[in-house]
């Protein structure tokens, strides 16, 4: 057995060669904590542009604004300036919204629409949409999302409120019920199946009379603009396109944007022909959704960024509405390439191939 002063002696010496490290292994040591400490983990430093776009929105007034009002972003200060001048909305009718993510737009036309008013948002984003407002998520340039939507809004009914506005009335008493049709007690009570299969059912029964209504022009002209709007599928009072195209990331996947790590909204991505050949894309689909879709008499807002095509742009709106505007909103900032074209009264029927023409 050892003894106590000859176990403390080896003890010792085991410690302290422990700490006698040849010179290479300190070396490549130093090394190894140099590389370590360049490489990013959880913490990043906020980028120049980060910082910038920080100090920015804290000195804008409209972003004060937005977030004091609730209020998804600035953007709803440009549709309210429009709407105010051109008065867009009005209650109860059907908006579809392009683009609406993160949907300020959304929430400034369900305000203006209510009562009975609806409004479908359409965005390739996966975002939270405001209340009351119906969404699909897809991108807009695949002609299966365009005809979803169109599917959508073929229904009267679907995306308004369920239940009558007389029951959904605060100061609604029993007695008043006597005032209330045993139709409108039967819609509020209705299960999603129930609903579901009144979709379908209404669905085929506008193909039918689509198919009727091409095969029969001399019944055609004898029905009302209104009813030859609904029978060719035009049942959208305005539509709103504010869409950008997204693009993916490349780098620092740890960035997430509204709700998707992979993907974010794109406000411009630095090269102006780029932006502005995107947004002419975009337009000429929300033009395309709007011949096919919007009401005679309807109105189209749309956001551009300008360049050398827009002026064929505007061409092709004329042709379809009665009077086109350019507006560049006060809450629009002053350096960006972002401008709106606001066209309203959508004409009876001008041919496709005139309106769409690239001369």
């Amino acid at each position: 057995m050892l003894s106590r002063s000859l176990f403390q002696q080896l003890t010792d010496s085991i410690l302290i060669s422990s700490y006698i490290i040849p010179n290479h292994t300190r070396v490549l040591s130093r090394n190894c904590l140099r590389l370590s400490q360049n490489i990013p983990f959880a913490k990043h430093a906020s980028s120049s542009s980060s910082t910038r776009w920080k100090a920015r929105q804290s000195r804008d007034r409209f972003a004060k604004d937005a977030k004091v009002q609730g209020l998804k972003s600035r953007a709803a200060f440009k549709l309210l300036e429009m709407n105010e001048k051109y008065k867009l909305f009005r209650p109860g009718i059907t908006v579809v919204d392009l683009g609406y993510a993160p949907g300020s737009w959304s929430q400034v036309a369900v305000s203006r629409t209510q009562p009975r008013g609806r409004v479908i948002g359409i965005d390739i984003i996966p975002a939270q949409p405001p209340r009351g407002v119906s969404t699909i998520q897809g991108n807009f340039l695949d002609p299966g999302v365009q005809e979803s939507v169109r599917t959508y809004v073929q229904d009267p009914d679907r995306g308004r409120p369920r239940r009558p506005t007389i029951l959904a009335d605060p100061d609604f008493e029993a007695n008043d019920m006597d005032s209330i049709s045993i139709e409108e007690l039967e819609d509020a009570n209705k299960s999603y199946i129930d609903l579901e299969r009144q979709t379908s059912v209404g669905s085929d029964i506008h193909t039918a009379r689509h198919l009727q209504v091409e095969a029969d022009n001399g019944v055609r002209k004898k029905l009302s603009t209104k009813e030859r709007d609904e029978r060719l599928g035009r049942v959208v009072d305005v539509v709103l396109s504010d869409m950008s195209a997204p693009w993916e990331l490349t780098s620092g996947m740890w960035v997430n944007s509204v709700s998707n790590p992979y993907r974010r909204m794109m406000n411009t991505s630095g090269v102006s022909f780029r932006d502005h050949a995107g947004s002419m894309d975009l337009c000429i689909a929300a033009l395309t959704f709007c011949f096919d879709a919007l009401r005679t008499g309807g109105h189209f807002v749309c956001k551009f960024y300008q360049g050398a095509e827009e002026k064929l742009l505007e061409k092709k709106l004329k042709r379809l509405f009665e009077k086109v505007h350019r507006e560049k909103p006060d809450a629009s900032r002053d350096g960006s390439k972002e401008a709106y074209f606001v066209a309203l009264k959508r004409k009876a029927d001008p041919p496709r191939e005139q309106v769409f023409a690239d001369d």
